[in-house]
């Protein structure tokens, strides 16, 4: 079952939106769980109890919205997805202590890890699979994605073989992430964010991840993958008229290079990355500015762009 009504005749499923229930499409724009996740969370787990028409179609109340934020909030702590029932019960969620249940990540982040010595690329693509069916991107990300790659840095620091791994790492990366663009894209309307590589580097991580968490909360992303001429990114903007630019670059930028990217746009700008720590005291409080994927989605939250938290 799609959860789409089979015709503006099934009538038992609008009268259920008339009386406030919410399709499961409007839950996931609201919350950021994606519908397959939620489907997993009902059918495995229990987590969440639609009601249903006689079609089938899944319709969700707004305390079953709260119920599905409340699990976001265990999850966000670093709770499996299979111990959060039993912690439902409780009205208030409390901090994790010594005897709540251990943490899943660390087992999945090994998991990765070998993958990754491995260079065993269907190792990895089922591994990340299997996490995003039952976790939303936001969560994966901060307890899963940045934590293996913070790691990987370290090992990658001068270790023969290191550079192999990143490039098998980046090069899967933007593949997997570039099919989830692809895939949203056709599936959201208006104008898109337009997301530019302003390093050297081939590969930015930080700014793929930027875009698909971007993409799942609801916006259309484009992403230019490498260094754009001052010129010709007003090039760019004008004839793409993106809602937003987001320039993003691990590398310092020349001197009186800022001012000619940042400047003259029709839309907001938000400079991102490694670099912007370089920069701060430059640039603050003038242009707007974010460290990482995670103050990237809050500046683009903050100019009313996405849907969710």
């Amino acid at each position: 079952m799609d959860d789409t009504p089979d015709s503006p005749t099934d009538n038992d499923y609008q009268a259920a939106l008339a009386r406030g229930l919410l399709p499961i499409r409007e839950v996931a724009r609201q919350t950021g769980v994606n519908p397959v996740t939620l489907r997993a969370w009902e059918r495995r787990y229990g987590l969440v109890t639609p009601l249903r028409t006689t079609k089938g179609h899944r319709l969700y109340t707004q305390e079953e919205v709260a119920r599905i934020r409340h699990i976001l909030t265990w999850l966000d702590r670093g709770v499996a997805v299979g111990q959060v029932k039993g912690l439902l019960k409780e009205q208030v969620p409390q901090a994790p202590s010594e005897s709540s249940p251990a943490s899943p990540w660390e087992e999945q982040r090994q998991h990765l890890l070998e993958a990754v010595g491995n260079l065993a690329e269907r190792q990895l693509d089922e591994r990340f699979n299997a996490a995003l069916a039952l976790y939303p991107p936001l969560t994966l990300y901060r307890q899963l994605l940045a934590p293996l790659l913070a790691e990987l840095e370290q090992r990658w620091h001068g270790q023969f073989g290191g550079q192999v791994e990143r490039v098998f790492l980046h090069s899967w990366l933007r593949t997997k992430l570039g099919a989830r663009l692809y895939h949203h894209n056709r599936q959201f309307s208006g104008a898109p964010v337009l997301m530019v590589n302003l390093s050297d580097l081939p590969l930015e991580p930080g700014l793929w991840l930027t875009a698909w968490l971007a993409s799942n909360a609801g916006c259309v992303v484009d992403v230019f993958d490498w260094p754009v001429p001052p010129s010709e990114l007003a090039v760019a903007v004008a004839r793409i008229r993106p809602r937003a630019l987001l320039l993003y670059s691990s590398q310092p930028f020349a001197a009186g290079q800022l001012p000619r990217l940042l400047t003259g746009h029709a839309c907001p700008c938000v400079l991102a990355g490694p670099a912007v720590a370089i920069h701060r005291a430059e640039l603050e409080p003038d242009v707007l500015l974010a460290d990482g994927p995670l103050d990237a989605l809050q500046r683009l939250t903050d100019l009313g762009l996405l849907h969710h938290r």
